[in-house]
Formats: structure tokens, sequence, C-alpha cells
């Protein structure tokens, strides 16, 4: 079964959109409840490693589709992390002034 280019761009942008629209999500609901704390950092740099290695596959294979839905997505990564590590950092030091507060 043979598929044209113009249905595999589609598919690719497609995949791409809903890989990364998770992560978006994600990002506004940490942003707005300034808390990570249900998101595994481990699940975090699965995916991570993950998308590195497509990144790779990717590059050797030159599909332009593969790259840049993964930078995209170890961008987004990167900031679910920063916001993960900055809201627990902040959870913390609250939870201990509060502590000394009682």
């Amino acid at each position: 079964m043979e598929i044209n280019g113009t249905i595999l761009t589609i598919l690719g942008i497609a995949a791409g959109v809903l890989i990364l629209s998770g992560w978006i999500e994600q990002i506004i609901k940490g942003y707005k409840t300034k808390s990570l704390k249900d998101v595994s950092k481990y699940l975090m740099i699965l995916i991570s490693g993950g998308a590195i290695l497509w990144l790779v596959y990717g590059i050797v294979v030159s599909d332009v589709f593969i790259v840049g839905t993964n930078i995209a997505a170890i961008v987004l990564m990167m900031i679910v992390l920063a916001m993960k590590k900055k809201y627990d950092t902040t959870s913390k030091a609250n939870g201990q002034f509060q502590s000394r507060i009682k």
C-alpha cells in the first residue's frame, strides 16, 4: 500500500500537534495552580530520553517533522521540569514555614 507525500505530511503534522498539545496543557495547568507535584520527574526523564533518541533518528533519516516535533517536545519538557523544580521547592519551603508557625 502506497501513501502519497501529502497524506504523510498531514499525518506527521497531526501527530506532532497531538503530542505537543498535552505538554502545553500541562504547562498551563501548572502555571495556574503553581503545583506540579503529581508529575513524576522519572516519567519526564524517560520521555525526554525517548524524545532525544527520536530527534537523533529524525536527523539521521532527515525527517523535518520528527526533528521539529522532538525539538519542541524537549523544550516543553524542560519547561515542565523547571516549573516542577521551582514549584516543588517553593511548596517545601512554604510547608516548612507553616510548620514553624504552628
